[in-house]
């Protein structure tokens, strides 16, 4: 008679504030435990607009053994506004800052959409202390095959973050896939646990990334690099992660049948390819 198998171990996110260069945030770490205990922890980068908890479900599909870090982006969420505006080089440094109060030396990073242009600043900038990378429906910044302009219209305010209704009128549209049969889920997971913020952090990511790109440096990022995209993305149309993936050396593609959200609406189906990246070998990457 077989006995029961249990559920691996796991610790409890942890949810709390900490002071970073006089800028207070809010982060959940869970601890890696089991074999994960000594590893780089996970750091998740959010999309614009959006508290570190629209995550949950790509995090609940991850190991539950392996140590993750989340945080709310200055202005966004449950973190403070900075003083000013600041370049996306800026906000590299305090996130690398952050991760280093948090004692972790090394870790991996995973971008979606907005936050996947931190990971590739992340990635150049601190390339001593990011071991991988994971680019999620994210483009290279100003340089890139655009969106629709209908589209870039309306992810120019932050309106869908608080109007539930009007984020479902317009989720088939901006974010594909899924949506587009279900547009309501675009309400749900922006409006259900999520905290926007005030509307002057949402302007702030916009004005982080003004004037940025990131094609001059893709070819000197030296992690190994899971680049991911979906093939029905109003926002970041499939061209994109292919360019991203051509350019950078160490790079694997992987492109889904989806939209612009799907790491998180389809978090079972496509998590385990980021662990499968995440446990390989140096040599088979």
């Amino acid at each position: 008679m077989s006995t029961p198998q249990s559920a691996p171990e796991s610790a409890p996110d942890r949810v709390r504030t900490i002071s970073v260069r006089g800028i207070t945030a809010r982060i959940s770490v869970r601890p890696g435990v089991g074999p994960f205990v000594n590893e780089p922890p996970l750091l998740l980068c959010n999309g614009i607009g959006v508290s570190f908890e629209v995550l949950q479900p790509l995090v609940d599909a991850l190991d539950p053994r392996r140590g993750v870090v989340r945080f709310d982006v200055p202005g966004v969420g449950g973190s403070a506004p900075p003083p000013t505006p600041y370049p996306i080089a800026a906000l590299a440094s305090w996130v690398a800052r952050l991760m280093a109060d948090l004692g972790h030396q090394r870790f991996d990073v995973l971008g979606l959409s907005w936050g996947g242009g931190l990971a590739q600043q992340l990635a150049v900038q601190s390339w001593r202390r990011v071991r991988r990378v994971v680019l999620v429906a994210t483009g290279t910044g100003v340089l890139m095959v655009p969106a629709h302009p209908s589209v870039l219209l309306k992810m120019s305010t932050p309106r869908r973050h608080r109007d539930p209704a009007y984020a479902a009128s317009i989720a088939a549209e901006i974010y594909g896939g899924t949506m587009r049969t279900d547009p309501e889920k675009g309400a749900r997971l922006l409006h259900s646990v999520t905290r926007s913020g005030p509307r002057r952090g949402y302007y702030y990511q916009l004005g982080a990334m003004a004037g940025w790109s990131s094609l001059p440096f893709l070819r000197l990022l030296r992690q190994p690099t899971l680049v991911m995209g979906g093939d029905d993305d109003p926002i970041i149309p499939a061209a994109n992660p292919r360019l991203q993936a051509r350019l950078i050396p160490r790079a694997r593609l992987h492109l889904y049948e989806g939209g612009h959200l799907d790491i998180v609406t389809e978090a079972e189906t496509l998590v385990p390819v980021v662990e499968e990246f995440l446990l390989a070998p140096d040599h088979d990457l």
